[in-house]
């Protein structure tokens, strides 16, 4: 690949190809994906169950972007790096890129869309708001996903356990010190509302 200049500096210089060398381009019959290959699959999503045809290799973030139109949980790393797909499975956050759809059956599955009670915002998307803890937003619905999971099994949670549950979430617009004020927002509420 490299060939010694008289210099001594090394010069690229292209592979040889040979002229009986060919380059196989996929058809549309190679692209497509049968009918054949795809699985019934029934997701339980925001307490509404899903009928859906799959192949069996589709993550549960491409069925709930592509197939469901569900596009809050966002496509970026798509290899669990950087949780901005998180969704709550059984009550867990969970990377929906890691997950396939076929193993979320009879699985409880809330994604952002599913927190708003009609034209009424859940309590920790409204704490995101008031402290603009969302930034550019490309995050946002990963890092409310992890917090609600959090507050729903601690709804006390103190500030170390608030750090741990986004730790896994990325912000490339650096808002974590709002985005901790909005849990620590939701936690005061309960605690409040705990007092009563």
């Amino acid at each position: 690949m490299f060939r010694m200049e008289r210099s001594g500096l090394p010069l690229m210089t292209k592979p040889r190809i040979s002229m009986a060398t060919t380059i196989r381009r996929p058809n549309a019959t190679t692209t497509r994906t049968s009918e054949s290959s795809r699985i019934p699959v029934t997701l339980t999503i925001n307490e509404r169950q899903h009928q859906l045809l799959l192949e069996p290799r589709r993550t549960l973030l491409d069925a709930l972007r592509i197939d469901l139109g569900m596009t809050g949980a966002k496509k970026v790393c798509d290899m669990g790096n950087c949780g901005a797909c998180t969704v709550i499975v059984d009550g867990r956050a969970m990377y929906s890129c890691l997950l396939l759809a076929v193993d979320c059956e009879q699985r409880e599955i809330t994604t952002i869309e599913g927190l708003s009670k009609g034209n009424e915002l859940d309590p920790l998307q409204q704490a995101f708001i008031d402290h603009d803890a969302f930034q550019c937003g490309y995050c946002t619905s990963g890092q409310i996903m992890s917090l609600h999971a959090l507050l729903d099994a601690d709804p006390h949670p103190g500030d170390d356990r608030i750090e741990r549950a986004v730790s896994g979430n990325l912000c490339r617009c650096g808002a974590y010190s709002n985005i901790l004020a909005a849990a620590r927002q939701v936690a005061t509420a309960a605690d409040r509302e705990g007092e009563r």
